[in-house]
């Protein structure tokens, strides 16, 4: 038995979990059930950074791999790996002690009016595209990762390469929007 197929339970197991607890970690707010904690506001700054970074790691992968630098590869591809697990852990702690911010609430007061709605209109097509098409994608993008990953620890260059080429821009669009979606909605953070 290959490493893949001993593996493969692991990665669905750990594609339909970690989706599930991020949700419910997401919908946990440590002040409404009590716990005296300031808004971690300084977050979403760097873990926009960290997912910057993270797009940049992987483009330094794949130039890596295409000059025959297969060690230099493997280490960027699991520091993308180590990145991205960073970013999810501030994204959770973030959510975990902040209330969502919405697109277009200049005023801080959880609700769009008709007057910033109207400031909007032009963007919260776009900006909800954005979200929307990133938080769908970062669901898909853990199996790839996993599949990709272990394909490669498996030495099974072949498979990896085919699946690489899918998981690749997936992931890339991932940390590219992430910093997009930031950029669009940090007008609306509490200063």
């Amino acid at each position: 038995m290959n490493k893949e197929t001993k593996y493969k339970k692991i990665i669905i197991l750990l594609s339909m979990v970690i989706p599930v607890v991020v949700a419910l970690l997401f919908s946990v707010n440590l002040k409404r059930l009590g716990f005296d904690v300031e808004p971690l506001y300084e977050l979403p700054p760097i873990y926009a950074a960290i997912n910057g970074f993270t797009a940049l790691v992987l483009i330094a992968a794949v130039i890596a791999i295409k000059n025959g630098k297969r060690k230099t590869h493997e280490n960027l591809m699991k520091f993308a790996i180590v990145c991205s697990i960073v970013f999810l852990l501030m994204y959770v702690a973030y959510h975990s002690t902040s209330d969502s911010i919405k697109y277009g609430d200049i005023n801080h007061d959880n609700t769009i009016s008709e007057i910033e709605n109207k400031a909007i209109e032009n963007t919260k097509y776009i900006y909800y595209t954005l979200l929307i098409s990133h938080i769908m994608l970062s669901i898909m993008i853990i199996p790839l990762v996993l599949t990709t990953y272990i394909r490669a620890w498996s030495e099974l260059f072949d498979k990896h390469k085919k699946i690489a080429k899918i998981t690749f821009p997936i992931w890339l669009y991932i940390t590219i929007t992430g910093v997009i979606i930031y950029l669009m909605i940090s007008p609306y953070y509490p200063k």
